[in-house]
């Protein structure tokens, strides 16, 4: 099978990703990876909006650099309406249980479109969508950089097709929805007071206790979410997953991504107004 990368990633590109994605692990696991007495571990209530300003401005020139030479019209078209239909699908089951139906977007537009194109369309699916419901804070780079992540990660998965492509899509959705939940806690996490002392975050505790506090407290405060966001995604995937998939398959071959676009004139037509004669090669369709 051929993949399709509808946003192509280069080397400047790659870079900043690499980054990006260095600094987002360094935002979401910071307090593990502190050693005991540091003096980072004195700042654990400044740290998560230390990175939430900083994280913004890494993933902007991220986006830039994708944009500069790896996205064209034909990426962008497809990119809005997967974004729009994301965004119009999360307010659906805000605040009910964790039921979020926009993540089977995300995860069958990365397989599909590639790497790149499922990063884009994870960030800006979670900034549009937090624009729509009025969910903009310091909390929303940590989403988007984690659902960057699920659209990235459902490109890199194996190239199969049938029916154990859909079973694999699901449990990929269904881990990814579980994983984000849990990162999404540790935003927060390492500041929250009042929590009891088996669930709370300690500083210059040794990680592994630490580990187990966060993931306690994960199973008291968001699992409930966490589970139906798993069931719906998975469900989905596999009740409308061929469909979807059949979809964007047949709109990537009609864009035709691997070809440039590159229009000539045609001196063998008649010239009968101002763009007689042009033609379009690598979208294999003649201007009118």
């Amino acid at each position: 099978m051929t993949k399709v990368n509808a946003i192509r990633v280069n080397i400047k590109s790659a870079i900043s990703l690499t980054i990006l994605t260095t600094i987002g692990i360094a935002a979401f696991f910071w307090p593990f990876l502190a050693k005991p007495g540091s003096a980072v571990l004195g700042h654990s209530t400044d740290a998560p909006l230390l990175f939430a300003l900083l994280l913004p401005l890494i993933l902007a020139v991220a986006l830039a650099q994708i944009a500069e030479q790896g996205i064209d019209a034909r990426s962008i078209a497809i990119l809005g309406i997967l974004i729009a239909l994301a965004a119009a699908l999360r307010p659906i089951g805000a605040g009910t249980a964790g039921l979020e139906p926009m993540w089977v977007i995300l995860v069958v537009g990365g397989r599909v479109l590639g790497r790149g194109f499922g990063f884009v369309l994870g960030t800006l699916a979670l900034l549009v969508s937090a624009v729509i419901t009025g969910g903009i804070g310091p909390w929303l780079p940590f989403q988007m950089i984690a659902a960057g992540w699920i659209g990235f990660g459902a490109a890199c998965l194996p190239a199969i097709r049938g029916k154990k492509e859909v079973v694999l899509l699901a449990i990929y959705g269904a881990g990814a929805s579980l994983v984000y939940g849990c990162l999404l806690n540790l935003w927060f996490w390492p500041w929250t007071t009042g929590l009891s002392p088996g669930i709370s975050f300690v500083a210059g505790l040794n990680v592994l206790e630490n580990v187990k506090h966060w993931l306690l407290f994960c199973l008291a405060t968001s699992l409930g979410f966490d589970i139906p966001r798993m069931i719906l995604t998975a469900g989905l995937v596999l009740v409308a997953g061929v469909p979807v998939l059949r979809s964007l398959r047949h709109a990537v071959r009609a864009a035709a991504f691997d070809e440039p676009v590159d229009f000539k004139v045609d001196v063998s037509q008649p010239h009968t107004g101002p763009s007689a004669g042009l033609t379009s090669h690598g979208a294999g369709a003649k201007v009118p």
